[in-house]
């Protein structure tokens, strides 16, 4: 249904609650995380230097995750003329995909319970913790999201009316366009982080079908066009690494990344790692989607023969089942893989939203109905409030004695861009630093008295530890910031280490030279 002006007023004020809780203060906080950071990498290569198919960290890693959320940012930043990557603009694509996401969601839970659960999930998604935090991350799991979310809301608007109808009737009650709409979902999911971001919607999807005794328009959505165009979309990355012989990328992206998280090669959790994140990562919001879930689960299947299956209520119930399973269907895949995290269950959040906003509206009795809402959206205003003064505060904390931005600074005041360089001894994730330093820098092993000539960055404590059996090299610089404390060293004698007063001294001498003449 159109939506009506006051509607449109509240929705779209809504949206702006959520750009605001997660523009505001964006790039405030440094880059600071090694997973943030790895996609910081690569995105400085697409923007920077214009590799936008098959970028690599520190000249050798391929990437870890499909390119979308990084060609997203390169493409912002081409409209905007940007041509250097920053904390704020790498977050950037996430705030977006996060308010998008949050706006497609009003709009459909309007056009499905009405404008008070429109509005109640909105205000869901603004006082969740972990939808506004990741939506000021710069990572892929935003991306996932809000594509996931996407497959799932197309898929309903194209559900035909008719639970018992099949075949050629099915077909002319579904909505193709949305069917099609599917497809670019699921494709776009796949691109945004790999297979999983298909076949998690998917499998919801079946059970849903199955469930709902929808098992035979399961054919009716196999339109050729459509899968075509999801499968086009969801191959083309890969099949252009095939086709180029990047094989390391595929087998980053396929062996390690999905086979091998899934089953354990990069490391396993115990099965019970989500009860935590499950009920606390968006307190106390989340501590009730799993009722409103079980609500939303079990509550009656609308048929031809005990309702009318095409009235909104029966619409709403079939559309909070759905996401009930999808809420469910995450939280077991996830709980059954070897490797877990916590960002991993952000995809449920806007299903679990419309969950919410209809058990408040639906569930309680006709005489507590107006005082469950206030209270509802009460305790939303004020978590609300709580994400837009916390969440960037806790963001500069806890980068404020890790950042290697202060030291990156000192060392490019010192060291050429042509100037070779070279990192030793460092035991963590590199890409904080090389995030801030902004050009490769690959990583020297064996004896540090054997390094080549150039400039190496490590950390004052492996300095002090090797320093004897590098006799012909000697410190430059020493940065000391919070904690971190790197030492920069060079072959031979250096006054890198004073750069303005070398320099001042050069001029000096010309001066001096051009007046004897």
């Amino acid at each position: 249904m159109p939506a009506k002006l006051p509607a449109v007023a509240a929705i779209l004020a809504i949206t702006l609650v959520i750009a605001v809780l997660t523009i505001h203060r964006l790039g405030a906080g440094d880059v600071c995380t090694g997973n943030e950071a790895v996609e910081g990498v690569f995105v400085q290569q697409m923007v920077e230097h214009g590799h936008l198919m098959f970028p690599l960290e520190n000249g050798n890693v391929p990437m870890y995750k499909p390119p979308l959320f990084h060609w997203t940012a390169a493409a912002i930043d081409r409209i905007a003329g940007i041509r250097k990557v920053t904390a704020a603009n790498l977050r950037l694509p996430s705030a977006l995909y996060a308010i998008a996401g949050a706006l497609l969601t009003m709009l459909f839970a309007y056009e499905i319970l009405g404008l008070d659960a429109a509005i109640l999930a909105g205000l869901a998604l603004a006082a969740s913790y972990q939808y506004i935090s990741q939506g000021r991350f710069g990572r892929v799991d935003m991306t996932l999201c809000f594509f996931e979310t996407l497959s799932l809301l197309a898929f309903l608007r194209w559900l035909p009316r008719d639970a018992t109808l099949f075949g050629r009737e099915a077909r002319l009650e579904s909505n193709l366009p949305a069917l099609y709409s599917l497809a670019v979902g699921l494709g776009l999911g796949v691109l945004a982080k790999g297979p999983v971001g298909a076949i998690l919607p998917a499998a919801a999807i079946v059970i849903f079908m199955i469930v709902e005794r929808r098992g035979r328009q399961i054919l009716t959505m196999l339109d050729p066009g459509a899968i075509i165009v999801g499968a086009a979309i969801a191959s083309s990355w890969y099949l252009a690494c095939y086709f180029g012989g990047r094989f390391a990328f595929l087998n980053r992206q396929l062996d390690t990344e999905n086979v091998g998280r899934f089953f354990g090669s990069l490391g396993a959790m115990a099965p019970w790692y989500y009860l935590k994140p499950v009920l606390l990562n968006s307190a106390p919001l989340s501590l009730l989607v799993p009722i409103a879930a079980a609500y939303a689960l079990l509550s009656p299947i609308v048929t031809s023969d005990s309702g009318d299956s095409t009235s909104p209520s029966a619409k709403g119930r079939a559309a909070v089942r759905l996401f009930a399973i999808f809420y469910f269907a995450t939280v077991i895949f996830f709980s059954i893989a070897a490797y877990k995290r916590r960002s991993y269950l952000l995809p449920v959040w806007p299903a679990t939203a419309v969950i919410l906003a209809w058990w408040i509206v639906s569930i309680p009795p006709p005489a507590y109905r107006r005082a469950a809402r206030r209270t509802f959206a009460a305790l939303c205003a004020g978590l609300v409030v709580f994400n837009f003064i916390y969440i960037p505060r806790a963001e500069v904390r806890a980068c404020i004695d890790d950042s290697f931005q202060p030291a990156a600074e000192e060392i490019a005041r010192v060291v050429a861009p042509a100037d070779p360089l070279y990192l030793y001894g460092f035991h963590e994730e590199v890409a904080p630093l090389l995030f801030y330093l902004d050009r490769d820098a690959p990583i020297l092993d064996g004896r540090l008295g054997d390094a080549p000539p150039g400039f190496i960055i490590l950390p004052a404590q492996v300095w002090k530890k090797h320093q004897s059996e590098a006799l012909e090299f000697e410190p430059v610089l020493t940065s000391d910031h919070g904690n971190r404390h790197l030492v920069l060293i060079k072959r031979g004698k250096s006054y890198a280490s004073a750069p303005l007063h070398f320099l001042a001294g050069r001029i000096t001498a010309l001066y001096l030279a051009q007046s004897s003449m």
